[in-house]
């Protein structure tokens, strides 16, 4: 029992930790740096003030992960993002298919804690910072509301991942918050002040169906937004959750000190909402839904954004500029909102894409004024412009694992966040960014340590692509213009030969297009073209373009819109091979064609984006000449993707047994072995609300035996479903060979891998 006269003054519990990294803040952002930074060995300490992690991800807003991939819906193929962030989408298609956030919850916790370098303090708010000689920081204090506990969190280095910057700007760190004038950067879509500087907050709520009919009373704060909402006709009935994205307010505010009020207007625009809906009369199919939840916090867009070296702009973005210190990237549009949001009679989004993704470079990760500050998340140093890319929570989960990556550097090295911008120190950065499954447009990893460097490489075959089976043929109307993306290389352009069906005697416009950026996805070069000429009924097409090609490229093979045609498709999937199409996704302002306003400061170009699954078919495609692009010396040539080449090794279809062999000649000492292997790179894996066809990437092999020289197996898997296979074994394995036994994920799907990477 305890038992107190009261009387004398009390003190709260308070404890004292120390860590190597302090990351304040549990959205995906500090998740993924906080996972990234315990597998590298350093003590973390991850703060979170909310009782789940995930921020805009989790249960308690319930946003989609998106990232680079921009719902499948533009030019950037085989984008999703890598890494911890790529291992959590992955691992919630498989386990959460269909996109349940409390799910998505419990995937968030369990991967923390199942790194034992992750002490996590959830419900605890950081609310002061203490700094040492100079511009540095020594300590944060913390409370958490649930066990009433002071914390004092002692570190060389601190992570600031909170959203609206507590650290940064309790530190003193510069920062900026509103749009800059056009002048400063040159930006043409900088905002004028009728558009407003901001972007607000949204509140989301889910509804459910319980087979009976249910009534609804508004609450007396309850807006009617028939008169107050431009757009009120928009609301229906079947769109719920995140699709209402736009439901937006507060940009016009301070989106910091302001949120409660914030979040209160949006929960009387909600409860209106939902009072239209069911009373008005106009949707009697609503009669049998209920609100089933409603939002309790906002989810945040815009407030404060940091200083670093270097400010990350419109033509950063729009131009992709190349930098040497990039460490990660981008490929979401440059999305600003009109700042007075629902309540405003414009558009209520204002999306201009670029041709491909951009870099975003090491300088925007730390601030320029605080010696041991890392930024990471939606607060990195960008433009107001720029961070209309930039802000989705997929790039930003991308940055704060590189930002734990230069963490660890920092504590080896005993080095300064700035410090690891020396050239020495960034190629050592991109190369473990690299190895731990960070991709970087334009770089390739060079690894000494990897073992496979040195070895002979050889497989029980190699796929040359000579067209795809003509059995089970689809067939499907060219009522939208369609392309199949083929690898090819320097070199005389094989013919291709395509079955067709035509209702009527007509005219069908092939044309061979390439992209004007080398590695880009936009058919923006024409080539060549030709016009048939077919007849009714079915018949084989003939497409010689007599074309020598002067590098390796993917080009595209376009049959433009003709509603008199079928083309035939396939069931068969390859790594690599993707039909796209000149469609319309309006959930990203794709009408098929980006159209420039004059003085945009944007490019005008056309989308070839590619159909989800069970869709998505390859065209049956034949070749008189196969294409040798899939060959075993992938495996090591240290890109883990499709880019300008399909960078994978993948097995003949006729191989039923496919094997890969690595040989040295003297024997080796191994103890790690990693295996990057195809989860579909373009798939966008929304985490939330929407559903996915599959829980394992069809492309994903699952099964497979690792060998050494002697035939003994070291190591088995069964019913693999993730990217990255790193495999510890319990002790060294000495052997001058080790062969790698694979299945095939289906029959229709040959056996693929990106690499194979071996480590004393």
């Amino acid at each position: 029992m305890i038992y107190s006269k009261g009387g004398a003054s009390r003190t709260l519990k308070k404890e004292v930790i120390a860590a190597d990294l302090v990351v304040v803040g549990g959205g995906m952002s500090g998740v993924c740096a906080a996972i990234t930074a315990a597998r590298q060995g350093l003590r973390v300490i991850l703060v979170q003030d909310r009782s789940v992690l995930g921020g805009n991800a989790s249960s308690e807003v319930r946003l989609w992960i998106l990232g680079a991939t921009s719902h499948m819906g533009n030019n950037n193929r085989w984008s999703r993002e890598g890494g911890v962030i790529d291992e959590i989408l992955v691992e919630n298609v498989y386990r959460n298919p269909e996109g349940n956030a409390v799910i998505l919850d419990m995937i968030l916790l369990d991967k923390v804690k199942q790194e034992a370098n992750i002490r996590l303090l959830l419900n605890t708010s950081v609310y002061e910072v203490h700094k040492e000689a100079g511009d540095r920081i020594k300590s944060l204090s913390a409370f958490c509301s649930q066990n009433s506990t002071q914390y004092e969190l002692l570190s060389s280095l601190f992570c600031d991942a909170s959203g609206d910057g507590i650290v940064g700007f309790l530190s003193g760190a510069a920062f900026r918050m509103g749009a800059e004038p056009r002048e400063e950067f040159d930006e043409a879509m900088a905002p004028d002040t009728s558009y407003g500087e901001l972007l607000g907050h949204t509140l989301y709520f889910y509804t459910k169906d319980v087979g009976k009919s249910v009534s609804y009373t508004a609450p007396a704060f309850a807006m009617d937004v028939t008169k107050e909402i431009p757009r009120f006709k928009n609301f229906n009935a079947k769109e719920h959750g995140c699709k209402l994205w736009w439901v937006e307010y507060g940009g016009r505010l301070d989106t910091v000190h302001d949120t409660e009020e914030i979040k209160w207007e949006l929960w009387k625009i909600i409860y209106g909402v939902w009072d239209y809906i069911k009373n008005s009369g106009q949707f009697p199919e609503a009669d049998t839904l209920t609100l089933e939840w409603v939002g309790m916090v906002p989810g945040k867009r815009e407030s404060r954004r940091f200083e670093g070296d270097y400010i990350l702009t419109q033509k950063d973005v729009v131009e992709q500029r190349q930098h040497p210190d990039a460490v990660a990237y981008g490929g979401w549009s440059i999305d600003l909102h009109p700042a007075d949001g629902v309540f405003s009679d414009r558009q209520p989004c204002n999306q201009w894409h670029s041709k491909g993704v951009f870099h975003i470079p090491y300088r925007c990760l730390y601030s320029r004024n605080i010696e041991n500050l890392f930024l990471a998340g939606r607060l990195i140093s960008v433009s107001h412009v720029a961070f209309g890319a930039t802000r989705v929570m997929a790039t930003c989960a991308y940055v704060a694992q590189a930002v734990a990556m230069a963490a660890k550097l920092c504590v080896q090295q005993q080095l300064l966040p700035r410090e690891i911008g020396q050239p020495g120190y960034m190629k050592e950065l991109q190369k473990e960014l690299q190895r731990s499954g960070q991709y970087i447009p334009g770089f390739h990893l060079s690894d000494s340590s990897d073992l496979v460097q040195q070895a002979e490489l050889t497989s029980s075959s190699n796929l040359d692509f000579k067209g795809f089976s003509k059995e089970n043929m689809l067939w499907k109307p060219l009522t939208i213009a369609a392309a199949q993306l083929i690898p090819v290389t320097a070199g005389t352009l094989p013919i291709f030969f395509l079955d067709i069906e035509a209702t009527q005697t007509t005219v069908l416009d092939v044309e061979l297009r390439g992209s004007e950026r080398k590695g880009g996805f936009t058919p923006d070069r024409e080539l060549a073209k030709m016009q048939i000429r077919v007849k009714p009924g079915f018949q084989t097409i003939t497409l010689d373009f007599g074309l020598e090609i002067n590098e390796d490229q993917y080009i595209f093979l376009t049959f433009l819109q003709n509603e008199h045609v079928r083309l035939a498709y396939t069931h068969q999937r390859v790594s690599g091979l993707l039909s796209v199409f000149n469609g319309v996704n309006k959930a990203v302002s794709n009408n098929g064609k980006q159209v420039a306003l004059p003085g945009s400061g944007v490019d005008s170009f056309e989308f070839w984006t590619p159909q989800r699954r069970p869709e998505g078919h390859n065209l049956a495609i034949q070749l008189t000449a196969g294409l040798s692009v899939f060959g075993v010396e992938n495996v090591r040539n240290g890109i883990d993707r499709p880019t300008i080449r399909p960078n994978a090794w993948v097995a003949a279809t006729d191989d039923r047994q496919p094997v890969i062999s690595i040989k040295w000649k003297q024997k080796q000492r191994i103890r790690r072995i990693e295996i990057n292997f195809d989860t579909d790179w373009d798939h966008a894996m929304e985490s939330v609300l929407m559903t996915h066809p599959e829980t394992v990437m069809p492309f994903c092999v699952r099964n497979y035996t690792i060998e050494d020289g002697n035939g003994k197996i070291i190591y088995t898997q069964q019913g693999n479903f993730q990217t990255r296979n790193v495999i510890e074994l319990p002790e060294s394995c000495v052997t001058d060979q080790l062969i790698i036994a694979l299945e095939h994920p289906s029959a229709e799907v040959p056996a693929a891998i990106f690499a194979i990477r071996c480590y004393a």
